[in-house]
């Protein structure tokens, strides 16, 4: 759909409802939006394109929104192809159009687009240059690794919109999930998925950029992915503020869990009645085997404190585990309390390897000992149960 956000800008980005794994490993129940931006002042500029998919229906609404005229420039925000892959047909239909990207975007985009003639149509900037359009200004903000290194914002000083790149992002079409956050009954599930699973490694860089954008009087942000963020910016700041410093962000205990044969899940299961007859806010219990990495990853970060339940295999750990530590490892997992529970019927050893990979996590404190039981939960092992739910209370 073409959209009017204000006189002269124009939303003309795509839903992707067809789409099963975003980045072919996220689940998108709700598809994908990827939004574009057209601004039509005395000068034309095109703010991203879209992903190949939805290439076609993204020319089309492009033609419709410019109504006859031409676009001056187009604005590479972020060079990742689900936002710039309409890049070169662009180039070769508006032979006076003017790529306006950072160096290393424009580095970067021959890489996506082999004979890219890019010679004379390129406008190369950087934090503080001004894109003057008429009565709308572009001033450019410099986001590397937010989360890509090339990756730049920028501020319309007329209608103070914030064009965030993947940053304030979230999964969901917007057929689905609605146009503006404030149409979201819950904007912050999908977007915390989102954060920590594609944003969440990059946490110091995304907090050089709040503290930009504090400077600035934002009145709107227009990401990338997902709705239109307007009205009320302070709860969307401030959990991004909080993800990007790793702090909890709900009290409460999470208990992943990898089970064979469903004995570790039965133990996981018990602790975690323990734990809500203890009077713990918020327990969740997720079974690794068969529930959303993405999810799990983004309820270990949620919460300040994490047991991990897990079958021995191998003379090492259960995969369904090894998988999501590894996935925790690789996106900066710090700053909380991890207890563990192994299973093992002759040798076990999960709580081993378990704490090894835990020991190349910043600020994880792990809670000693480490309840074993033996292939199945017995009555005998209720106390040493009981005596890990108290070291999380």
């Amino acid at each position: 759909m073409v959209k009017s956000l204000n006189e002269s800008v124009k939303y003309i980005g795509v839903d992707d409802l067809d789409l099963d794994l975003f980045e072919s490993q996220y689940v998108v129940p709700e598809g994908m939006a990827y939004n574009s931006y057209l601004i039509l002042d005395e000068k034309v500029a095109v703010l991203d394109t879209a992903d190949a998919r939805k290439g076609e229906t993204w020319k089309v609404r492009l033609q419709e929104a410019l109504d006859g005229r031409r676009p001056d420039y187009m604005v590479v925000h972020h060079c990742e192809p689900d936002h710039s892959a309409l890049i070169g047909w662009a180039l070769q239909s508006f032979p006076g159009l003017t790529l306006v990207a950072s160096a290393k975007a424009l580095q970067m985009l021959p890489q996506f687009f082999e004979g890219l003639p890019l010679e004379g149509r390129t406008l190369t900037v950087k934090e503080g240059d001004v894109l003057p359009l008429g009565q709308h200004s572009l001033q450019f903000i410099g986001a590397p690794m937010v989360h890509w290194p090339e990756v730049m914002m920028s501020f319309d000083v007329s209608d103070g919109a914030l064009y965030s790149a993947d940053a304030f992002g979230k999964f969901g079409a917007l057929s689905k999930c609605g146009f503006y956050g404030r149409d979201d009954e819950d904007w912050a599930c999908e977007a915390r998925r989102y954060y920590f699973n594609i944003v969440g490694k990059y946490g110091v860089p995304v907090q050089t950029l709040l503290k930009k954008v504090s400077a600035l009087p934002v009145r709107t942000i227009r990401p990338l992915h997902g709705p239109i963020l307007e009205v009320n910016l302070d709860p969307y700041l401030s959990l991004y503020d909080t993800w990007s410093r790793y702090e909890p962000e709900t009290e409460g205990v999470f208990i992943a869990c990898a089970s064979i044969h469903g004995g570790t899940l039965e133990a996981a299961s018990r602790l975690a009645d323990i734990l809500r007859e203890k009077g713990v806010p918020k327990v969740v219990l997720s079974d690794l085997c068969r529930s959303d990495i993405a999810e799990n990853v983004e309820d270990a970060f949620r919460y300040p404190k994490m047991v991990l339940a897990a079958a021995s295999y191998d003379a090492g750990l259960f995969t369904p585990m090894y998988d999501f530590l590894h996935r925790l490892q690789i996106k900066g997992y710090c700053k909380r309390r991890v207890a563990l529970l192994e299973n093992g019927s002759w040798a076990p050893s999960a709580a081993r390897v378990m704490k090894e990979m835990l020991g190349t996590m910043k600020e994880v404190t792990v809670v000693d000992p480490a309840v074993t039981i033996r292939s199945r939960l017995k009555a005998a092992d209720i106390p040493a149960i009981e005596a890990l739910a108290d070291t999380l209370l």
